[in-house]
């Protein structure tokens, strides 16, 4: 019978770890990557402002265009009609005129032009020179390109760290299950104990409420801690764009904890890796570059042509005519200066504001990265503070137990003992937890990977 027992059990347990989904950070991470929906949006906008970049490079060419009319009308819409008769021979001497003697006779004419025509017209243009607004067009496309280039990283960057904190909180609440099992294990050993000396009559039925008491307590919480990580999960399993599993269970623990050290990067050198960093680089470049547009709107324009034309339906007998030419022009805005010098200096602002905002910036981004290194600090201090109130609390309970065991003290000191053990256990764990996500904000905030400072 106990044979049938423990296969029964192996074949259980092996069933549920088939069923189970287990992930490490590195492939959560890669998972967030490939599947969540901003990193996916983010590069499809890459994709936009390429066909940008694609659309102002035609400008360099020819613009050719081509019109077609065809029509039929109810009536010509020209007509002429010259009565007939006798006309005088002209000899050459108009004092003759009005005595000529010989005549010729004019049988008269009836004209109907135009009740049907088709005419057709191609151009073409060639831009010499547009005050350089063909060259910062392209140039300004290409900063769009590369700006939606860096918004996907950087996309990418705060995904991948709120991947990090979802998945460091999950595996806070997985080890805080195991703090639950562990007090759970204690409550149930020491109401077997009290039961047990209750029915020998050396401790009062108080005593074993209180034992239930705290049991009743302990299971209230393991609930809210259960449904608290499927939420956690629902959100994580949502975050990496997969389908939600109650059963997933993430690889990572708690034990490794590096020194801060190992993640330290040079502000200086990090500075120029953070893309809002680069994007506020793309700003000023940009204003620079519409000031420059906006000076071309003032400028000679030059631009070379050809045209050519078909038309039939000018004469009765409907002979179409072609022809052709070509052309050159050259526009030069005067007046337009008056207004255009205010709008020139408009863009100039616009581009002092631009440096005048990457500057601040820039003392923005240093003291958040200095906050960043204080956190990673101070939450390190904080787990070696728990570590020893958890060394304490363990002796504590050492003592307490074995001084209930001899009568010394009575069932509620020990129960405090346990409840306070479990306590800083948790505090541990949290503490250990906001270290490793404090890592993770750190190294985002100065552009560095985790896996390189691992591999270090």
């Amino acid at each position: 019978m106990k044979k049938k027992i423990i296969i029964a059990v192996a074949l259980f347990l092996t069933t549920e770890g088939y069923g189970q989904t287990i992930l490490s950070l590195q492939q959560s991470k890669e998972l967030a990557s490939k599947n969540n929906m901003a990193i996916k949006n983010s590069a499809l906008e890459i994709d936009a402002a390429q066909e940008v970049k694609k659309n102002a490079y035609t400008n360099y060419f020819p613009k050719v265009s081509a019109t077609a009319f065809s029509m039929r009308a109810m009536d010509p819409l020209i007509k002429f009609n010259m009565p007939g008769g006798n006309l005088p021979v002209y000899d050459g001497n108009p004092a003759n005129l009005a005595t000529a003697t010989e005549f010729a006779y004019f049988p008269g004419l009836n004209l109907q032009l135009l009740d049907k025509a088709t005419v057709g017209l191609i151009n073409i243009t060639q831009p010499i020179f547009v005050g350089g607004k063909i060259t910062n067009g392209n140039k300004l496309a290409q900063i769009g390109v590369e700006v939606k280039e860096q918004q996907h990283q950087l996309s990418q960057q705060e995904t991948l760290l709120k991947t990090e904190q979802q998945y460091w909180q999950i595996v806070v609440l997985q080890e805080k299950e195991k703090t639950i099992a562990q007090y759970e294990a204690l409550l149930n050993d020491v109401n077997k104990q009290v039961n047990d000396a209750y029915k020998s009559g050396l401790v009062i039925k108080n005593d074993v409420l209180k034992v239930q008491i705290k049991q009743s307590e302990l299971k209230t919480n393991k609930s809210k801690l259960q449904s608290g990580k499927q939420l956690a999960i629902m959100q994580f399993c949502q975050t990496i764009g997969i389908a939600y599993d109650s059963a997933l269970v993430l690889q990572e623990d708690l034990q490794n904890i590096q020194l801060p050290n190992a993640y330290y990067a040079d502000l200086e050198t990090a500075l120029p890796n953070r893309m809002e960093y680069r994007l506020l680089e793309q700003s000023v470049k940009a204003a620079r570059l519409q000031t420059k547009m906006k000076r071309g709107d003032y400028l000679p324009q030059v631009a070379v042509g050809a045209a050519g034309y078909y038309f039939s339906g000018l004469s009765p007998q409907n002979d179409a005519t072609t022809n052709g030419l070509v052309y050159g022009t050259v526009s030069i805005p005067i007046s337009d200066w008056w207004g255009g010098s205010h709008a020139i200096k408009e863009q100039k602002i616009k581009v002092q504001i631009a440096e005048n905002n990457f500057n601040d910036t820039k003392g923005l981004l240093k003291l958040q990265m200095e906050k960043s290194w204080t956190d990673v600090n101070e939450s390190y201090r904080q787990i070696l503070m728990m570590e020893e109130t958890v060394k304490q609390t363990d002796e504590n309970l050492k003592v307490i137990q074995t001084s209930y065991n001899s009568g010394i003290v009575n069932l509620s000191d020990l129960l405090e003992a346990q409840a306070l053990q479990t306590e800083t256990a948790d505090k541990l764990i949290e503490a250990k937890t906001q270290y490793h996500q404090a890592v993770s904000t750190y190294l985002q905030v100065t552009g560095t990977s985790r896996e390189d400072k691992d591999k270090r």
